[in-house]
């Protein structure tokens, strides 16, 4: 047959009727006879196992649908979810207009595109009404709770979903949320051992270790877990991704390098769709951001937006766009990025897994004297904290930044008591040691005794772990508070080399590092450790100007 009609010359080389073959089929023959071909034709692919999306999809752009091809539109939405979950969501939702059970499925079509509204509301109704695929419904629920900052509430639905992979999650929810009572007294049930439960357990395992073990084992644990489950890219929904569990603890140990990579590769992948791909973006900025590029940083954000962001990744990109602004000495910038930074913090809860832009608002809220804004989410993460037993790794960066929220609001004794705090977490990781070191030299320079060697060695240690920003403007701020000249020298040499690594790695001159002042505004002499009230006062200036 196919021979007799391309001996009539009406078909193309490729099988396809000629335009105006096409017109005077689609004219000319009754609708009714072309609908039961296309319907026959669909048949006959499912039948032989073949693929049915392309015949789906010109059937969708012919205006072909009916309760006769909701098998059909189906399997078109099997094949599509990996790839093309919207276009999933819709197929499936054509196909229960016509009856097909696709409710669970299509729930988690929606929430892999993005569109947590319709699969919060399709999931829920699961739940609600006792569908037999209630705990499919549940698992969509509790992943878009996580994004939506529920992380607690997120963890009870997996709990009670029950499968393999939704107990590996909801452990992880209940340690982000300070219930490690609850993350434990749960067994995973026998079950094929998938991609996605393989990298849950994984998962699962390397935040514990993150706890009480070492850094270095609980990084290791997450890479493994987002290797595992890089090959099923697009098709799997997740609470939160490997990729950006191992950026957190690469954040909050100093192996920037290690966090870049693994980020790199999950977008590659697609890991997580278009729900996860926003995270992995606003994770690689806020890496950038730490080392001082914050021009790449703020394209890096600008490219992802903040219209549409849900709750969890929202908070990370208007801490962002004030650390962006800080770093910059962007005063107005800092002023209008502020306001969103700080509703985005209300709406979200504290957990483990939100304290980066915690610890970054804080610094913001006292250089624009807002403390009391946050005075409560600091407070919950203090207990949180404590609930888990104060584990080092995930300390550390807090104190940090608590340290430098204390400096610039003027405040010594809560200066003191985060330096102290870092000081004694130091014996427990390699990037404790560097911050706590640099705690200190930074207290002694605020007291006005500098130690030029002390200083250099903790703003290169600070630049070694991935903090390149902080060490340039450790030493720059070192070396405008000393009275010795070949100090003030060594100093400017240090802070220029390491100002310059950042000037090397992004387009137009690094804002971030006061620029010292030169040799004819040098104070005048002043004996070592003393501090005076002008002194003071213009040490402040130069902090907030940083």
């Amino acid at each position: 047959m196919l021979d007799a009609a391309r001996a009539t010359g009406l078909m193309a080389p490729d099988g396809r009727l000629v335009p105006i073959a096409r017109l005077a089929v689609a004219s000319l023959s009754p609708a009714a006879h072309r609908t039961a071909l296309w319907h026959r034709l669909a048949a006959l692919q499912q039948a032989r196992g073949g693929a049915v999306l392309p015949l789906v999809r010109a059937l969708r752009e012919a205006g072909v649908g009916g309760g006769g091809l909701a098998v059909a539109f189906e399997a078109a939405a099997d094949e599509a979810l990996a790839d093309e979950p919207a276009l999933a969501a819709e197929l499936f939702a054509e196909a229960a207009s016509a009856g097909r059970p696709t409710a669970a499925r299509r729930a988690l079509a929606a929430a892999l595109s993005g569109d947590l509204d319709s699969g919060l509301r399709l999931a829920d109704r699961l739940v609600a009404e006792g569908s037999p695929d209630r705990a499919a419904g549940a698992a969509v629920s509790a992943t878009a709770l996580a994004h939506r900052g529920q992380l607690g509430r997120g963890a009870e639905l997996y709990r009670w979903s029950g499968t393999a992979s939704s107990v590996s999650f909801a452990a992880i929810g209940f340690i982000g949320t300070g219930q490690l009572d609850r993350a434990d007294d749960q067994t995973a049930p026998d079950g094929p051992p998938t991609l996605l439960t393989g990298a849950a357990a994984l998962m699962a395992s390397g935040v514990r270790e993150s706890l009480t073990g070492s850094a270095t084992a609980a990084l290791s644990t997450l890479v493994q877990a987002s290797a595992l489950l890089e090959p099923a890219g697009q098709a799997v929904l997740l609470p939160d991704s490997p990729a950006a569990l191992a950026a957190l603890v690469a954040l909050h140990s100093g192996e920037l390098e290690t966090g870049e990579s693994v980020l790199d590769r999950a977008v590659e992948a697609d890991m997580g769709a278009a729900l996860m791909s926003r995270r992995h973006r606003l994770l690689q900025a806020w890496i950038l951001m730490l080392r001082g590029r914050t021009a790449a940083a703020a394209e890096r954000l600008a490219a992802v937006g903040t219209t549409g962001l849900e709750p969890r990744d929202l908070l990370f990109a208007t801490a962002l766009d004030v650390g962006i602004a800080r770093r910059n000495s962007d005063l107005a910038g800092l002023h209008r990025g502020w306001a969103q930074a700080r509703e985005a913090a209300m709406r979200n809860p504290v957990d483990l897994f939100t304290l980066l832009p915690l610890g970054e608002l804080a610094v913001a809220a006292a250089r624009l004297g807002e403390q009391s804004r946050l005075t409560t989410h600091l407070y919950e993460a203090r207990r949180l904290l404590d609930r888990l037993g104060n584990p080092p790794l995930w300390s550390t960066p807090l104190r940090w930044n608590g340290l430098h929220a204390a400096i610039i609001a003027e405040e010594p004794a809560v200066a003191d008591e985060h330096a102290a705090a870092l000081v004694a977490a130091a014996r427990h990781t390699r990037y404790g040691a560097v911050v706590a070191a640099a705690a200190e030299s930074w207290l002694e320079v605020l007291r006005g005794a500098v130690d030029p060697a002390k200083v250099e060695a903790a703003a290169r240690g600070l630049h070694g772990a991935g903090l390149w920003w902080d060490g340039a403007r450790l030493a720059g701020q070192a070396a405008i508070r000393t009275s010795d000249r070949r100090a003030m020298t060594a100093l400017l040499d240090c802070a220029r080399l390491l100002q310059g690594s950042l000037r090397g790695t992004q387009s137009g001159a690094h804002r971030g590092v006061p620029r010292p002042p030169t040799r004819s505004r040098r104070r005048s002499p002043r004996r070592p450790g003393a501090c005076s009230a002008n002194a003071n006062r213009r040490w402040r200036i130069s902090c907030l100007r940083a």
